[in-house]
């Protein structure tokens, strides 16, 4: 494992997001869900796409608040331009379990 300064760390932004759309994503080469995300006002609506379909189908995920890193550059995954990574930490199956706030906080906090 290597260090990284606290500097590092402070430049990625992760913040809170509500997921406001979801739906299948049939084209990709894994099963997966593209997510459209709203991070409040000073960051909008962004979109990605995620390999979560052992634990949840796409209306599951509508109103979840998740984690996101919100400043790496977009990414085309197939056809679909994914604007951020959603987190999530792997089951004892290898499956991605998403990663949210334990309460309701407000959309757009970053994560400190």
């Amino acid at each position: 494992m290597s260090e990284i300064t606290f500097d590092d760390f402070l430049k990625v932004d992760i913040r809170v997001g509500e997921v406001t759309r979801a739906e299948p994503y049939p084209e990709a080469r894994k099963p997966a869900i593209k997510m459209w995300i709203d991070f409040g006002d000073e960051i909008g609506e962004r979109k990605t796409s995620a390999q979560v379909t052992a634990h949840y189908d796409p209306q599951t995920l509508i109103g979840k608040q998740v984690m996101a890193v919100v400043n790496f550059p977009p990414r085309q995954i197939g056809r679909f331009m994914s604007e951020v990574l959603v987190l999530g930490l792997p089951d004892e199956n290898g499956e991605v379990v998403l990663i949210g706030p334990d309460g309701e906080v407000p959309i757009g906090g970053r994560m400190h």
